[in-house]
């Protein structure tokens, strides 16, 4: 145990946001923290740190342990340089390396013998706390966080707050607190960021607890979700789709238990109402009485659906087939060419999806298609009935302060009624009294609903938005998704939100090094062609055929030449062809033989294993567990243990498979 909240209760002007929750954190866990907005997650996470005090119950720490927290907003810097702003995290090892020079300097040429053992005891403190190490570890982070090697040097106050948002979150993963709290820690990074975090997280030494509303990140990191709402928090083991499941099928459990109590108090009552005034039957009436009084102290509250409103958004002027066509685009940032002479078409009905690493250029182009920068040279035209709108968080800047929500859209729509305007306001989640907010009191998430509503009262036909999931919530972004995957224009949009990219993506561009690669499919056909598929995702095998047989489709540059070496292998094949490849195959199963028996092993230790972890994991899942005392330390500490060995098996399994495809190609056999 690393963590443990102890019967946490919270409330806010007589609102209860969560009471008597408890819940244990271990070692190398997992947890996200879902629930509506105004719940009390960030609460949640600020009780943890000891920034807001609960009203009643505790939060105990392992001895030792060092807590980090990544707040989402007030992120405040100096003027040092990134590199040494992201270094002075580590004050202790820093320390350390001061009293080292020290007392190495101190040396001289004839040192004494207490001299050479306090050198040699600070140069052990020192290598045992990373010091060695710790300048290539700053610049891993800063580097999968996006930023470059002429960035190091830059002092943090010339960077944007988004950016500054990213430095501070290199400082906190730097620091390798024991316990890691982040919130909302993807809303400043791009793509390329999200997949880094993502996988360094996964193999993070301490626990992790985290709010988000990037689906895909949640999927594929974390291990435990904990659901706060309606005063209570469930956890649930297993990622976020498993949390959804598992949550719709209790909830289909619930509903049945419920139709059961109210058949019973149905009975109850109809029983009581005709015989607690007859002598005969007065006893029986008294006792089920009884009965109906204690089912009614227990009565079964089903949880409050979440609202889910949908609009009919309105449909842009149609265009002609070509919507944009770029040619010969050349733009330069001082010495730096971002792109040199590239061409460009959005058809009418595209809904591109712009991906690529930091820096590669994917703002700068859509700036450019959205009229927002000109390009130095090249021409950019756009076709019949063609008109756009650009949409960044800059947007937010615009909205009028002094205004209300109302007020706001309803001068972006002339000419429309309340209830129309009351109806697109409650599709971005704007309901009751919140229409009558002041533009001024709104959180970031409510200005971006709002800017989007705005956006799509009368929408052009073509859409340029740069990261439109920042600060909302997955309730929003379904809202968002909705009215995206409707409209019937063209769409050029970036965004590290890769389940909005699957929902809505009917191509993907990649950009990378001032060129485009055009993949005419949605995103999982992206992965799939660019070689870029997730461990944990897999094509069935009619998709995989589909997207190597349909010529029609289009598809990535790649397709034809995978079609014809695909016609080549299934030419007839002579003898002595037959014998050639027959042998080959001879001697690498004798190459490999070794190598195959080992990941055969590790296959039925990790089956072994997994199945224990299974089990482990739904014990602990019972709150019932924790009030045990027999058997649950055991339990938890077997738990770690395993975690650990399947960590470890799994790197010897994915270096043993590398070493067996290498050796397999080596003869041929690949």
């Amino acid at each position: 145990m690393i963590l443990q909240v102890e019967h946490i209760s919270k409330s806010f002007g007589g609102v209860d946001l969560f009471s008597d929750v408890t819940f244990k954190l271990e070692q190398g866990d997992r947890l996200a923290l879902v629930g509506p907005n105004g719940a009390g997650k960030t609460t949640m996470l600020k009780i943890i740190t000891g920034q807001e005090d609960a009203d009643s119950g505790k939060v105990i720490f392992a001895r030792g342990a060092r807590v980090g927290y990544l707040e989402q907003e007030a992120i405040e810097m100096g003027a040092a340089p990134v590199f040494e702003e992201v270094m002075s995290a580590q004050a202790e090892v820093l320390e350390l390396e001061r009293t080292l020079k020290e007392l190495e300097s101190g040396l001289g040429a004839n040192p004494t013998e207490a001299q050479l053992a306090a050198a040699g005891r600070a140069r052990d403190a020192y290598e045992m706390a990373g010091g060695y190490t710790l300048e290539a570890t700053v610049r891993a982070v800063l580097f999968g966080l996006g930023f470059r090697e002429e960035d190091m040097t830059r002092a943090t106050s010339e960077f944007s707050g988004g950016w500054q948002m990213r430095i501070a979150l290199a400082k906190l993963l730097v620091r390798n607190p024991e316990v890691l709290l982040l919130d909302e820690p993807t809303n400043h990074l791009d793509l390329e960021s999200v997949k880094w975090l993502e996988s360094f997280l996964r193999t993070y030494d301490g626990s992790v607890i985290v709010v988000s509303h990037d689906r895909a990140f949640m999927d594929n990191m974390v291990d435990r979700v904990a659901e706060v709402a309606q005063g209570r928090v469930t956890l649930y083991k297993g990622n976020y789709s498993a949390y959804l499941k598992a949550r719709e099928e209790a909830l289909v459990r619930l509903a049945a238990e419920k139709q059961k109590q109210d058949e019973e108090i149905a009975k109850l009552e109809a029983f009581v109402e005709k015989f607690r005034y007859k002598a005969t039957k007065a006893k029986q009436a008294q006792d089920r009485l009884r009965k109906l009084e204690r089912i009614k102290e227990n009565l079964i509250v089903l949880p409050e659906q979440r609202k889910s409103v949908h609009f009919n958004f309105q449909q842009p002027p149609r265009t002609g087939d070509e919507v944009v066509r770029a040619e010969g685009l050349v733009k330069r940032y001082g010495d730096h060419a971002v792109y040199d002479g590239i061409d460009f078409t959005l058809w009418r009905g595209d809904k591109v999806a712009l991906v690529g690493p930091n820096g590669a250029g994917k703002s700068t182009l859509l700036k450019m298609i959205a009229g927002i920068i000109a390009p130095d040279a090249g021409t950019i035209r756009y076709g019949v009935n063609v008109s756009h709108t650009y949409y960044a968080q800059h947007q937010l800047e615009e909205l009028d302060a002094a205004s209300t929500v109302f007020q706001e859209l309803d001068r972006a729509a002339p000419g429309w009624t309340i209830s129309r305007v009351r109806s697109l306001l409650g599709a971005f989640l704007f309901h009751g009294d919140d229409v009558d907010k002041r533009v001024s009191v709104l959180s970031g998430g409510e200005k971006s609903r709002l800017a989007l509503a705005k956006m799509l009262v009368a929408p052009r036909p073509l859409l340029c938005l740069d990261e439109p999931t920042n600060h909302l919530d997955i309730s929003s972004v379904d809202v968002l998704e909705q009215a995206l995957c409707a409209f019937e224009g063209t769409l050029l949009f970036i965004t590290h939100d890769r389940h909005l990219i699957r929902g809505v993506a009917n191509r993907i561009v990649e950009v990378d090094a001032g060129t485009l690669t055009d993949y005419a499919g949605d995103y999982d056909y992206y992965l799939y062609k660019s070689g870029q598929l997730e461990s944990n995702q897999t094509l069935s095998a009619s998709i995989v055929d589909e997207l190597f047989d349909d010529e029609s489709s289009g598809g990535a540059a790649a397709t034809k030449p995978a079609k014809e070496a695909s016609r080549q292998s299934s030419a007839p094949k002579s003898k002595e062809q037959k014998r050639v490849e027959a042998e080959a195959r001879n001697r690498a199963h004798a190459a490999t033989k070794n190598l195959r028996r080992r990941v055969d092993e590790l296959d039925a230790q990790l089956a072994r294993d997994n199945a224990r972890l299974e089990e482990l994991l739904e014990l602990m899942a019972d709150p019932d567990f924790y009030m045990k005392e027999e058997g649950t330390a055991d339990a938890i500490a077997e738990h770690a243990s395993l975690k650990q060995r399947i960590a470890q098996a799994e790197g010897e399994w994915l270096e043993l498979s590398e070493q067996l495809e290498a050796e397999l190609a080596r003869h041929g056999c690949a």
